[in-house]
């Protein structure tokens, strides 16, 4: 009976794979299928396949899609606001043009954690340009900085979807993934972005093509970088502050106990996003003159990007509780929790395995995830080290972008790169987040 598990567990993943990369079925689609063939073939009856289904992506969609939602919510007034855009410009006048890849790696760094990436990069890639000819340097050299903070924010810190979804799926908590994201993506972003950029940009010398002005968002008086920071702490401050005076490293005689229910509640990622989206709604919108129906607009068209997220993320919640009902993921546990070939290790590969195969790193993040809860589940982890599990599945699914990902023709096209550039640049740069995030998480799963 187990060995059948297995085999239905393996020959789903294939059937999954096969799907979305020959078929080129849709990933939510293609994971509810995978999920009813390996309960039929593990032998599972038909009315509890679906009952399992319900229940996983019930449980996963219960929390994700109230944060995510919250999340594209609050994006979506600071883009339309040209917030993100003043911020990029505030700090490059504070660093000026001899650190401007640095100033171009943090201002990436902060606007991936309420913008989505796309839409961060196209909004703030007119800066890489316009610094690009000011000084006569490759292009690479602002440009790559600016996706290294963009990309890893978006893989590593919450409240951006990937990590979010990851974290419910796990059981993490979302505290711990923010310290750990930051603690491992900044070393990450350092070598990734300035680094890697000065030392490709004396290889490769792109210069700034003709950009078209009308792909930019014209705002005559954009918020204040102060207000835009200020805002985009607001919930990551009280979600960490939550995290640290609920955590057992604190006394329970250093708070009293109303104050410690007040920050759990303010502090919850619900509240805390909450709290952030009426400080934009007021801040950046109403009090700027904004007008109701125009923040309605936004804010209508936001939901619109996070909704195949919250689907992928269900499904993937599916697939999890299918392997569990199975018996498959304690199976597959067994053989994996060992002393050398730890779940963190295990995350990253099935993470990085299907990023390269498919593509799409939330897809890799949610796939891995699923199977690697059940591991998980089995062992006995700390909510700590279960948050740094997350940090290495989100450095697996970030690797070696290419030619079936959307991100690696997105960066090609824009920064005017031929297939061959853009491997010798954006798809060594993802590879180099990659293991450089393995490496600072292993570090950290060692200090834990």
């Amino acid at each position: 009976m187990e060995l059948q598990v297995l085999i239905a567990v393996f020959i789903g993943i294939g059937i999954l794979l096969f799907l979305i990369l020959k078929l080129k079925i849709q990933a939510f689609l293609a994971l509810l299928v995978v999920c009813i063939l390996v309960g039929i073939m593990a032998g599972m009856p038909a009315g509890e396949i679906v009952e399992t289904m319900k229940e996983g992506m019930g449980n996963t969609l219960g929390f994700v899609a109230t944060v995510v939602g919250l999340g594209a919510l609050f994006g979506g007034i600071l883009e339309q606001s040209g917030g993100a855009k003043g911020l990029a410009k505030f700090m490059l006048k504070k660093t000026g043009e001899k650190n401007a890849p640095w100033a171009m790696m943090f201002t990436g760094f902060l606007i991936a954690i309420p913008v989505f990436f796309d839409v961060a990069f196209i909004i703030l890639v007119p800066v890489a340009y316009a610094l690009s000819r000011s000084t006569g340097k490759s292009l690479l050299l602002y440009a790559l900085p600016l996706l290294a903070g963009l990309a890893i924010t978006h893989a590593f810190i919450p409240p951006t979807p990937g990590p979010i979804a990851v974290s419910e799926i796990l059981g993490a908590d979302l505290g711990w993934v923010i310290l750990f994201g930051l603690l491992t993506g900044l070393p990450t972003a350092v070598i990734s972005g300035p680094l890697f950029a000065r030392y490709i940009s004396k290889k490769i010398y792109i210069e700034p093509q003709e950009y078209t002005e009308a792909e930019e968002i014209k705002v005559s008086s954009p918020p204040s970088p102060q207000l835009i920071l200020l805002i985009i702490f607001v919930p990551i401050i009280l979600i960490v502050l939550n995290t640290v005076i609920n955590s057992p490293f604190m006394a329970e005689s250093a708070v009293s106990e109303n104050f410690g229910e007040a920050i759990a509640l303010i502090g919850h990622p619900f509240t805390a996003l909450i709290i952030a989206n009426l400080l934009a709604w007021y801040f950046i919108g109403i009090r700027r003159g904004m007008g109701r129906d125009f923040l309605l607009k936004i804010s209508t068209k936001s939901f619109q990007s996070a909704g195949i997220i919250l689907l992928l993320t269900g499904a993937g919640g599916a697939f999890k509780q299918i392997l569990i009902a199975t018996g498959a993921g304690d199976m597959i546990a067994s053989t994996m929790n060992s002393e050398f070939f730890s779940p963190l290790i295990f995350g990253f590969i099935i993470a990085a395995l299907v990023r390269v195969l498919q593509g799409s790193s939330t897809v890799a993040m949610i796939t891995a995830a699923g199977i690697t809860a059940p591991v998980i589940g089995a062992g006995s982890y700390s909510i700590p080290e279960i948050s740094i599990i997350v940090i290495a599945i989100a450095a697996g699914a970030s690797t070696f972008s290419h030619v079936n990902d959307s991100g690696f023709w997105l960066v090609g096209q824009y920064l005017g790169l031929t297939e061959k550039q853009t491997f010798k640049t954006w798809t060594l740069m993802t590879g180099i987040i990659s293991f450089s995030g393995l490496i600072m998480s292993l570090i950290i799963w060692y200090i834990l």
